[in-house]
């Protein structure tokens, strides 16, 4: 699987938490902002770091927007220099672009200046990020405890066409099966006998790592 490639804009308390969940993801970080000592501290965790002000369009030019996966804006104590940095960044041709808000009212006009997804908390949700932006086939997380999470992801190749019961789910892949979505229709409590369609989303309980392995 090719790694997905990020730019993290803003190095204050959830810039930090994020690019740090990735990195322990193997991922293609690059990091940008304008106090140096932000930027220094984080070097071990990434590929590139830049530090300048990301406002100038042509700073933000120069790191070549379009080659990133997902570009996040995590400026959240300046609204102003993170609703100019979200509608530069969709100007310059950013695929996915993340902001980070505080109220909804800022979460409004970051929609409607370009974001394509908002972000309210902390180092939960930047795990929670890592987790489904460096997998294929993890659609959401929930953390219920240490090394126990809800997680919704997509159907494995290699399970479609055989039943929960055939690829003893729970030995072979330390995960439990225990619902199934394929569009409006769901079905809770998946007997042992369910045999997985191409088109399935499985909700399974246990550990995002091992849901991130069959990717």
């Amino acid at each position: 699987m090719a790694l997905k490639s990020f730019l993290i804009i803003g190095m204050g308390s959830f810039g930090t938490h994020l690019c740090k969940a990735l990195a322990k993801r193997k991922c293609d970080i690059m990091i940008a902002d304008s106090d140096e000592n932000c930027v220094e501290k984080m070097l071990p965790y990434v590929t590139s770091a830049k530090i300048g002000n990301c406002c100038d369009e042509q700073v933000l030019r120069s790191f070549d927007i379009p080659s990133f996966d997902v570009c996040f804006v995590c400026m959240g104590n300046n609204f102003q220099n993170s609703l100019q940095i979200t509608n530069l960044l969709k100007e310059l041709g950013a695929k996915k672009v993340y902001s980070k808000a505080e109220e909804d009212v800022q979460a409004k006009f970051l929609l409607n200046n370009g974001a394509d997804k908002i972000i309210y908390s902390e180092k939960d949700i930047a795990e929670k990020l890592a987790v489904i932006e460096c997998s294929t086939n993890v659609f959401d997380r929930i953390e219920l405890a240490a090394g126990y999470d809800l997680i919704e992801m997509r159907c494995p190749k290699k399970w479609v066409g055989k039943s929960i019961m055939q690829l003893n789910i729970r030995h072979n892949y330390h995960l439990n099966a225990i619902a199934v979505r394929t569009g409006d229709k769901f079905v809770p409590l998946v007997s042992p006998e369910y045999v997985f369609g191409k088109d399935d989303h499985i909700i399974v309980l246990g550990s995002s790592e091992d849901a991130e392995k069959l990717g």
